[in-house]
This record gives structure tokens, C-alpha cells and sequence, in this order.
């Protein structure tokens, strides 16, 4: 939060104040508010968040697969302010086609590896990740695990003996 900004103001207002439209919805539940955010902003609202809200830890960034619903994802942050002792819960919709987001490595180093995971897992690309490829599963596996629609009990594969 800039110096000048009190402590009380919203995340909302600070992202509202600085990036108008970006906000789809906001609501709070077990004490813990939450924002939804238009995806095509999520690198200049994260700005904002860190710079004028004070969230300077990424405490967790995941996703979740509503498949067959549309949009299909939703990228989950969970931010901290360590100054305020507040968190919050910032998500974005992305429809199934081409799942993809702009990279927040720049606002958080930590998004780093979390956004790999949820590529890795989830198969949502991260534009602008300085290094986006597998950290779980090995280079040469065929698809998402997590998605939905990945096969439950993986791919069969027939083995001939020689």
C-alpha cells in the first residue's frame, strides 16, 4: 500500500482505483475475501496488489478443473500481507481452448515454481515464464494429470515381447 494509503482501504478499491474493470466480482466466506478478476489483467492487478496493497508473499497459486463447465479453469493466488497480517484470495477464469495467463514471476519470484505445477499438472501456460516446462511429472509424459478429462488409470500401453 503506498504510504499515503490507510491501512482499512480494500483490496478492491486499490484495484478498482488503478486497473477500473478488472474486478468481476468480490465476496468474503470464513473470513477470508476473495476477488475475481478479469484474466487479461491478472499481471497489472497483481502489481497493484503488491505495490499499493501490501501483499508481498504469493503464499500458493493452484488451479481447479470445472470440466465440462465453461469456463472450463480457474487459477487460484493466495496472497499475504506479512505488514497487515491479511490474506487474500485472487481467481481468474480461463475457457478450455487455450488455457492461458500472463506470468506473475515478475511481481513474485515465488510464482515461479508454482505456475511449472500448475502447468505441469493442469496444462494452463504461463505467458512470459522465464523457464515453463515440466517440474513434476518427466519431460515425455502425455498430458495433464489433473485435468478432468486425463484417464483415470492412465494410459494403457500393450508391451510386445521381442
Amino acid at each position: 500500500m503506498h504510504p499515503d494509503t490507510p491501512a482499512d482501504v480494500p483490496a478492491t478499491s486499490l484495484i478498482e482505483a488503478a486497473e477500473p474493470g478488472s474486478v468481476l466480482g468480490s465476496w468474503e466466506a470464513f473470513g477470508e475475501r476473495t476477488i475475481e478478476i478479469d484474466a487479461a489483467r491478472i499481471g497489472a492487478v497483481c502489481r497493484v496488489l503488491k505495490a499499493e496493497g501490501r501483499f508481498d508473499r504469493l503464499a500458493d497459486l493452484t488451479a481447479a478443473d470445472w470440466h465440462p463447465r465453461e469456463p472450463r479453469f480457474e487459477v487460484v493466488y493466495h496472497l499475504h500481507s506479512m505488514d497487515l497480517n491479511r490474506r487474500l484470495r485472487v481467481k481468474c477464469r480461463l475457457g478450455g481452448g487455450a488455457a492461458e495467463l500472463d506470468s506473475v514471476t515478475s511481481v513474485w519470484r515465488s510464482a515461479d515454481w508454482h505456475e511449472r505445477e500448475v502447468f505441469d499438472l493442469f496444462g494452463i501456460v504461463f505467458r512470459g515464464h522465464p523457464n515453463l516446462k515440466r517440474i513434476m511429472m518427466p519431460e515425455d509424459w502425455d498430458g495433464h494429470p489433473l485435468r478432468k478429462d486425463y484417464p483415470i488409470h492412465g494410459y494403457r500401453y500393450s508391451y510386445k515381447d521381442e
